[in-house]
């Protein structure tokens, strides 16, 4: 494979083997950054100058010796929204453009601790609130696999620069998806870990301190043998609690994919995804048998859909509203005063979300415990869950309003936030999601699986991955950056 799509694990292995550098792989690097990129814009912060004397210093201490740890010498790239210090941390809003970091966020420290360093920041959309990547500050990312489209949001730089071969390693965030809807458009790997497993101290913008109720952050890479070694690295008790607490993850005992029961569902009259996706479910379904799993396309959790996405909702405007000037909260209030009591309709939830009050959400709350306990019950039975992650393939650039886009699924029209429903019943319940992916679409665009399991079954869902995409291939490169 060329080099630029090597796997983290391996270009660490040549360079303390001495078969390649740190500086020349760093440059290596650069370089591909400096051609490529112009027509991606996956890295628009440069890091260049400090990479390089990271490199000459990894490669001093090798000459010396020294192991700097698992990923000795590595460049990577990271998403803009962790604090690197020296590094501007935005989210793509304009007015913290002057906004530079003057430590660095938990997981960069972990991740420089294991010998890496960073080439740059890779690109976001505003407030990490989309699932395209654009803004005024470093304007729009692109996909690898068809500049016309997006690479996905929030973590959709992260995605095209591993797609690109821009990078070794990334790593992103997910509240809605943000790193497994990249993942899935760009033809990558990314885990959505268990809530509260890594930390995401550093991980906002100033004065951004508390870790937001079902935001996570985690690995992005081209292998699951990465993900997994990138938690290795960066999963543990947030320096706060590590007084009290350590972290232990239950490590895959299944050899192969007959040792698994697996639960396929390829959509739903709740939030249809295309044919394409759904079709996409039912293949990798069909391997798994020929394989010898045992696979079900009728197991299910004994949940409400409907409700249980209602739930999610009300998680995450509570986080993603926390921060609204008070017109926009009033702006708000009077639209619930009008309207329907019984409109149980995704803009009302979202709207009474908005405005919810604390009692109100702990009343949610209460309600995502039963969630949990139903899930629990559903993976004490069947070890993993295979579903979509969105409804199609990258979609064209669309960079209209909010409430005049919409989304277009086998020729029915969807509104355009219906998107986070895969991706929510999921995150609502704190379970781990890997988006591994499954080779191209009719149209030629990757798709990608969720694979999702009980609460703190990391290491279980992403070793699921790396067993089933060796039986239908793994990440593959876009034409022409090969």
């Amino acid at each position: 494979m060329d080099l630029a799509f090597e796997s983290a694990i391996t270009l660490a292995q040549k360079i303390k083997n001495k078969e390649i550098s740190s500086r020349e792989l760093t440059d290596y690097y650069i370089d591909r950054i400096e051609t490529i990129d112009q027509k991606i814009n996956a890295i628009p912060v440069h890091n260049f100058t400090e990479a390089r004397a990271q490199a000459d210093a990894a490669d001093a201490a090798l000459a010396k010796g020294e192991d700097l740890g698992l990923l000795h010498g590595i460049p990577m790239t990271i998403k803009e929204a962790y604090n690197v210090k020296g590094l501007p941390t935005t989210w793509g809003h304009s007015v913290f453009s002057d906004n530079v970091a003057t430590q660095d966020a938990e997981v960069v420290k972990r991740l420089k601790s294991a010998g890496a360093h960073f080439l740059g920041l890779s690109n976001v959309p505003v407030n990490l609130a989309d699932f395209q990547s654009y803004n005024d500050v470093y304007g729009t990312t692109n996909n690898p696999w068809d500049v016309t489209r997006t690479p996905g949001g929030s973590s959709g730089g992260s995605a095209a620069a591993l797609a690109a071969g821009l990078t070794a390693l990334e790593s992103g965030s997910d509240i809605g998806g943000s790193i497994r809807n990249p993942a899935h458009y760009c033809g990558v790997y990314g885990h959505k870990p268990s809530w509260g497993v890594v930390p995401g101290q550093g991980h906002g913008l100033p004065g951004m301190l508390a870790p937001p109720d079902i935001a996570v952050v985690g690995p992005m890479a081209r292998s699951a043998e990465d993900l997994a070694l990138s938690m290795d690295i960066v999963a543990g008790a947030d320096p706060m609690q590590s007084p009290g607490w350590t972290l232990t993850l239950p490590k895959p005992k299944k050899q192969k994919l007959s040792d698994y029961k697996v639960a396929i569902w390829p959509t739903s009259e709740a939030a249809p995804v295309s044919h394409d996706m759904a079709d996409r479910v039912q293949e990798v379904a069909d391997t798994l048998s020929k394989a010898g799993a045992t696979v079900s396309d009728t197991a299910r959790p004994d949940i409400d859909l409907a409700d249980a996405y209602r739930v999610y909702l009300y998680m995450l405007n509570g986080v993603v509203t926390a921060a609204w000037p008070t017109e926009e909260i009033e702006k708000r209030r009077q639209i619930v005063a009008g309207l329907d009591p019984n409109d149980l309709s995704n803009s009302a939830t979202l709207a009474r979300a908005t405005i919810q009050e604390h009692r109100d959400w702990l009343r949610e709350a209460n309600k995502r415990e039963y969630l949990r306990l139903a899930w629990r019950a559903f993976f004490d039975e069947w070890d993993i869950l295979i579903c979509p992650q969105v409804a199609t393939t990258a979609f064209p650039h669309d960079h209209k309003p909010f409430d005049q886009r919409s989304l277009t699924v086998d020729n029915t029209e969807q509104p355009y936030f219906q998107q986070l429903f895969w991706a929510g019943i999921i995150t609502g319940s704190y379970l781990p999601s890997t988006c591994f992916p499954t080779g191209p679409a009719r149209d030629g665009l990757p798709i990608g699986l969720q694979a999702v399991s009980a609460e703190f079954n990391d290491y279980i869902t992403i070793d699921f991955a790396r067993l089933v995409t060796q039986e239908i291939g793994g990440f593959t490169p876009p034409p022409g950056y090969a």
